[in-house]
C-alpha cells in the first residue's frame, strides 16, 4: 500500500513538473531553468519528504500549507481556492447561496440565530435572534460549531429543513419547518431620508448588479420625495467587482467620463474603465461617507468622485487597497484568484497602500513618509495625494468603544439583553424614533448584577507593565507603598463606568433591540441621530457655503 501511494506520489509530481516545464516553454531560457530547477528541487524535497519523514504526512495538506504560504509572500489578495471553497467564494461575489436566510453564530457551547434576513425563510417562519438551534432534521447537533450548522442549512432551494429551537420565555422548545430559497444578499440593505430633504443610501458590498441596486435606490428616493442632496454610505464596505463600481460612480458622472485605469504585466489587459451609461443625477449635491474598512471599489468609488469633483468625502482616510484580481481555473476545479494589476483614478493616482503589511490596529494605512507621496490634481485643481488609500475632504475621529461597552458585546450581554427585552415588549414604535430610556438602563444596569463582565482598562496594563519593571530593576520593594496606592486608585468600578459610558451603552442596547424588531433596517436606521459623519454630512448638505467650502479643502468651515 505504501508503495503504490509512493508510485502515485511520484508519478503525479512527474506529470506537474512536465506540465509547467511545458507551459513556460515558450519563455527565454533563463527563466525556463530557473522555473525548471526550483520545481525540480520541490518536486525531489517533497517525494523525500513522503518516503522519510518520521510519521505520516497528508499530501494534499502539505501542499496546500506550501501553495498558501508562497502566496502570502507576494500579497494579502492571491490567494488558492480548492474545490471545497469555491462555493464561498462565490458568494463573496454574486451574495448569492441556497439556505434559510439567518446569520448564525457560536454563543458558549449552543449555536443561535443572531440576525435573520427580513423576507426570507428564516424570518417568514417567524425564527427570532436568539433562537438556540437544538436539533436539525431531528438530529442533534450538540457538540457541532456555528461552521459547521451553517454548511448543514444551506442546501438546494425549495429543500425544507426542519429545526428545534429553544426560545427565551418558552417553557418548551419550538419546532420550525423552513423551505430553502435562493437568498440574494443585496448590496444597497437599506435606502431612506435623513429629513425632507437629503436622501441616504447604504452599500455594503460590490456583488453582480450592485450599481443596478444604487441606481434604482436613488429613483425610487428622487420620485416618493423631495430630494435635494445624497449620502452615500460606503463605510466598512470592503469591495467586490470592479465594473460594478464603474457603474455606481457612472450614476453621478457624465457618460464617456474616465473612471479608473488598470495596469499590470500583462500589457495587453491594460484596460480604461469609462461610464457608459447615462448618468441619472450629475447636479445633486452629494456626499460620501468612509473609513478605514472602505477598501478596494469602494475607494474607486470616492477616490473618483473626489478626483472628477463630484462631491465631497467624509470620515476617515480609506484602507488603501488598489489591486485588480483575476479568478483563474486550476486543476481538479481549484481556482486562483491572482493580483494582475494595479488601478488608477482619474488623477492619475493609485491608492495602494506602499506596504502591504505593516498597517494600524483598526487595519488602516500605518503612517505614509512624505519623502514618498505624490501630489496630484483634481479635474478643478484640487490637490490629493497618493501613498495609500483615500483621505477624505473632511476627516472624523475614529469612534473606539470603552472597555466596558467592549466587554459587554463580547460577553454576548447587550445581545442577550434585547432577546429578553423582545420577549417582555411584543411591539417598539419605529425603529427612527425608537429611544431606550432612561428608566430601562437602570433595569438593565440592575439585570446586568449577578452577569459576568470584567475586563481590564488600558490604566491597569500599564501598571502591570511598570510593575514589572520595577521588580526587574529591583526597584518594587523600596516602592510598593506608592505601587499599592497607584494600583487602588487604577481599579476600575464596574458601577462608575456604567454610568460614565451611559450614553454610549444606550446606543448599542437601541441599535440591537431596534433589529428585534425591523432587521437590519432597524438597526441602520436607530443609529442616525448619534452618528457623527450622518451628521457632518447632513451639516455640510444643509449648507451650501459650508459645502463649496469644503469642497474648496476649507473644512474648518463646518467646524464653526
Amino acid at each position: 500500500m505504501k508503495v503504490n501511494f509512493l508510485k502515485r506520489t511520484r508519478t503525479w509530481i512527474i506529470a506537474m513538473v512536465i506540465t509547467i516545464a511545458g507551459f513556460f516553454s515558450f519563455s527565454f531560457t533563463d527563466d525556463y531553468f530557473e522555473i525548471s530547477r526550483n520545481m525540480d528541487i520541490f518536486a525531489t524535497l517533497f517525494r523525500e519528504l513522503n518516503i522519510y519523514y518520521v510519521d505520516e504526512v497528508k499530501p494534499g495538506d502539505l501542499m496546500k500549507k506550501g501553495i498558501d504560504s508562497m502566496l502570502e509572500s507576494l500579497d494579502p489578495y492571491t490567494n488558492y481556492i480548492p474545490e471545497s471553497e469555491v462555493e464561498d467564494y462565490r458568494f463573496m461575489t454574486t451574495g448569492q447561496y441556497g439556505g434559510i436566510g439567518a446569520l448564525i453564530g457560536q454563543k458558549g457551547d449552543n449555536v443561535v440565530i443572531t440576525d435573520p434576513y427580513e423576507g426570507y425563510p428564516a424570518q417568514k417562519a417567524d425564527l427570532r435572534a436568539g433562537d438556540v438551534i437544538l436539533e436539525i432534521d431531528g438530529k442533534s447537533i450538540k457538540g457541532k460549531k456555528y461552521d459547521e450548522i451553517s454548511k448543514i442549512l444551506k442546501g438546494q432551494p425549495k429543500t425544507p429543513v426542519k429545526l428545534l429551537v429553544k426560545r427565551e420565555g418558552e417553557p418548551a422548545p419550538i419546532e420550525k419547518t423552513v423551505m430553502r430559497d435562493e437568498i440574494k444578499i443585496n448590496s444597497v440593505p437599506y435606502f431612506g431620508m435623513l429629513d425632507n430633504e437629503i436622501g441616504y443610501i447604504r452599500l455594503t458590498g460590490f456583488t453582480d448588479n450592485a450599481g443596478g441596486e444604487v441606481r434604482d435606490a436613488l429613483m425610487e428616493l428622487k420620485s416618493k420625495n423631495n430630494v435635494k442632496s445624497l449620502v452615500l454610505d460606503l463605510r466598512g464596505n470592503p469591495g467586490g467587482l470592479l465594473n460594478e463600481a464603474v457603474n455606481i460612480t457612472n450614476i453621478f458622472v457624465n457618460k464617456g467620463v474616465d473612471v479608473v485605469n488598470t495596469k499590470g504585466k500583462v500589457k495587453e489587459w491594460d484596460k480604461t474603465y469609462k461610464a457608459l451609461n447615462n448618468p441619472v443625477d450629475v447636479d445633486i449635491p452629494l456626499v460620501v461617507l468612509v473609513n478605514s474598512g472602505s477598501a478596494s471599489a469602494s475607494e474607486i468609488v470616492s477616490g473618483s468622485i473626489q478626483d472628477l469633483d463630484r462631491g465631497i468625502i467624509i470620515g476617515q482616510r480609506t484602507f488603501g487597497k488598489g489591486l485588480v484580481q483575476t479568478t483563474r481555473p486550476l486543476s481538479y476545479n481549484a481556482q486562483m484568484k491572482v493580483t494582475t494589476a494595479k488601478y488608477y483614478i482619474p488623477s492619475g493616482r493609485c491608492i495602494q497602500a506602499l506596504d502591504y503589511t505593516h498597517r494600524n490596529e483598526d487595519g488602516s494605512v500605518g503612517k505614509v513618509p512624505d519623502s514618498l507621496v505624490s501630489e496630484f490634481k483634481t479635474k478643478n485643481g484640487r490637490i490629493v495625494y497618493d501613498g495609500g488609500g483615500v483621505s477624505p475632504d473632511f476627516a472624523t475621529e475614529t469612534q473606539y468603544l470603552s472597555n466596558i461597552a467592549q466587554s459587554l458585546l463580547t460577553k454576548q450581554l447587550i445581545f442577550d439583553y434585547a432577546t429578553l427585552y423582545r420577549v417582555k415588549n411584543p411591539t417598539i414604535s419605529s425603529a427612527r424614533s425608537y429611544r431606550f430610556s432612561d428608566q430601562e438602563y437602570s433595569e438593565f444596569v440592575a439585570w446586568l448584577s449577578d452577569k459576568e463582565y470584567d475586563y481590564t482598562t488600558k490604566s491597569e496594563k500599564t501598571y502591570e507593565e511598570l510593575k514589572e519593571i520595577a521588580i526587574k530593576e529591583k526597584y518594587y520593594d523600596g516602592m510598593k507603598d506608592q505601587f499599592d496606592a497607584l494600583k487602588k486608585s487604577l481599579m476600575h468600578d464596574k458601577q462608575e463606568d456604567l454610568q460614565k459610558n451611559k450614553d454610549e451603552i444606550k446606543q448599542l442596547l437601541q441599535d440591537e433591540i431596534a433589529s428585534r424588531y425591523y432587521y437590519q433596517k432597524g438597526r441602520i436606521e436607530a443609529s442616525f441621530d448619534y452618528d457623527p459623519e450622518i451628521t457632518k454630512a447632513t451639516e455640510a448638505l444643509k449648507n451650501k457655503q459650508v459645502f463649496d467650502a469644503i469642497m474648496n479643502r476649507k473644512p474648518e468651515a463646518l467646524k464653526k
